[in-house]
């Protein structure tokens, strides 16, 4: 069998095909391995790439294999953020303050994916401390987006995104806390994982800035694949003290043929807000919510009702606080050069009050109450995953959306409130723009609603009449790994 043919199946494919001897786990990994050496320059996707630790880690699966070892993703290759950690392994953040870090011990998703057989294969690239929509960084510079090289994947698991939509792997274990796994897949035409907070333990790694809002999240190129990864994930553990006592995933609710037709679904097109929304995303969108609707599922239109100035804007002290509260006193030291952008953030957040921290936790707490509200009356939320397609590399957010000019976190609108309230939320991609960008729909649950979400992704999925299995790149620049625009 060809390498080309391998790196196209699915994770969920590559695992029975392993499992039935069709391929073995070396070979598996071996088709990879040429798959990164041969795109991944132009890419910047995976940032640390060790083929000699990975083939023995690919040699240690097959012995697994011939022992009868019944792992449900043995042989299966992953990437992981380098904001998480893999024991023995350097994980930075995309910060030269960490740049010599090793971590000592996996994140406990990192854990559950090797002891489901996964093969680690590298670390993708992100942004600074994952806090912007852009993947670039001091360290490791720019990744670009395997539709069109001269665009960004989005931020902050760009890498991810990228790797996994280029077909460098077939899953990937990034972070979102603010829509950083979402986006990024929404810009690439893969399937990304927001999981209800605590649903995936996440006791070990860096600390987050926002506390409680991030997630280790999933990243796929099918709903099928982002299924069977969560159900290795889905653990209880109060070692996270979001972390559960007792199991509450159901893998056979997230299956797309058991979701009731007489599900209520709300389809909100701005999410409530005042936001400009691009005209091809917005028609794209809506033409997946019609073919619901025509499938015999209850859509109909609903926005959140939020209180006044609700928004990022109200929430973004608890990030700039947190970045101030880790790494504030080492940036006044001088201990290393940072992102500008993310300096900027650091400085605002010194300059933070605590009375502005708690404003910002009671405006999270009354968006908490908004979405209780809401889904007492739906089942299911469904909105845009971004206002706009990827944008050029050279800015760090788009200048403007639907013929508007937009603030920089603009693109970011339909994501972060889902974080700040806890809740499960997926992104599937749904068509593709005239330039041949992919668009993503974003599917908001309450909280342990997440297979619920799956499955109404696979539906989307099901329906949607795009292939989204084959970039098609543009022309590789000269300079392919580029610095920050």
């Amino acid at each position: 069998m060809t390498n080309s043919r391998i790196t196209e199946f699915s994770a969920l494919a590559l695992a029975r095909l392993v499992r039935s001897g069709e391929l073995g786990v070396v070979e598996v990994f071996e088709a990879f391995h040429a798959r990164v050496e041969a795109l991944n320059p132009a890419l910047n996707a995976i940032v640390r790439y060790d083929p000699e630790a990975g083939r023995a880690r690919a040699r240690e699966a097959e012995r697994r294999l011939r022992a009868g070892d019944p792992a449900p993703l043995l042989g299966v290759p992953f990437t992981v953020k380098d904001s998480l950690w893999v024991a023995g392994q350097p994980a930075s953040q995309g910060s030269h303050r960490f740049e010599h870090f090793r971590a000592p011990q996996d994140a406990f998703a990192v854990a559950r994916l090797r002891a489901a057989g996964g093969v680690f294969l590298g670390a993708t690239n992100c942004s600074e401390f994952a806090c912007k929509g852009l993947t670039t960084n001091p360290l490791f510079g720019l990744t670009r987006n395997p539709y069109d090289l001269d665009r960004t994947p989005g931020g902050s698991s760009g890498g991810a995104a990228s790797a996994v939509a280029a077909g460098l792997g077939p899953l990937a274990l990034c972070t979102d806390g603010g829509g950083s796994t979402r986006r990024p897949a929404s810009h690439t035409g893969v399937v990304g994982m927001k999981p209800t907070a605590g649903l995936v333990p996440h006791p070990v790694g860096f600390a987050e800035p926002v506390f409680g809002n991030a997630v280790v999240g999933q990243m796929a190129r099918s709903v099928a694949d982002a299924v069977a990864l969560l159900d290795v994930l889905a653990q209880p553990s109060l070692a996270d003290p979001q972390g559960l006592p007792v199991p509450i995933w159901s893998r056979a609710e997230a299956d797309p043929e058991r979701l009731p037709r007489t599900l209520r679904i709300a389809f909100s097109p701005r999410f409530g807000l005042d936001v400009p929304v691009d005209p091809e995303v917005a028609a794209s969108v809506e033409a997946a919510v019609e073919r619901l609707a025509r499938e015999g599922f209850r859509v109909e239109r609903a926005d959140p009702v939020w209180p006044e100035s609700a928004g990022e804007a109200a929430l973004m002290p608890l990030q700039l606080a947190g970045l101030a509260a880790l790494h504030g006193e080492a940036w006044q030291r001088g201990e290393w050069e940072a992102d500008p952008d993310v300096a900027a953030q650091i400085e605002a957040g010194l300059r933070l009050c605590g009375a502005e921290v708690a404003r910002a936790l009671f405006a999270r707490d009354a968006l908490y109450r908004v979405f209780d509200e809401f889904f007492s009356r739906y089942d299911l939320l469904v909105t845009p995953t971004t206002p706009c397609t990827a944008w050029p590399c050279t800015h760090t957010a788009p200048p403007t959306i639907g013929g508007q000019a937009v603030s920089p976190r603009s693109h970011a609108v339909f994501t972060p409130l889902v974080n700040h309230c806890f809740l499960s939320a997926a992104s599937v991609p749904c068509g593709l723009d005239r330039g041949g960008l992919p668009i993503g729909l974003q599917i908001v649950g309450p909280r342990f609603a997440d297979a619920r979400v799956l499955a109404l992704a696979g539906c989307v999925e099901q329906q949607c009449p795009h292939d989204f299995s084959r970039p098609v790149s543009a022309p590789v620049p000269s300079t392919s790994r580029g610095d920050s625009p």
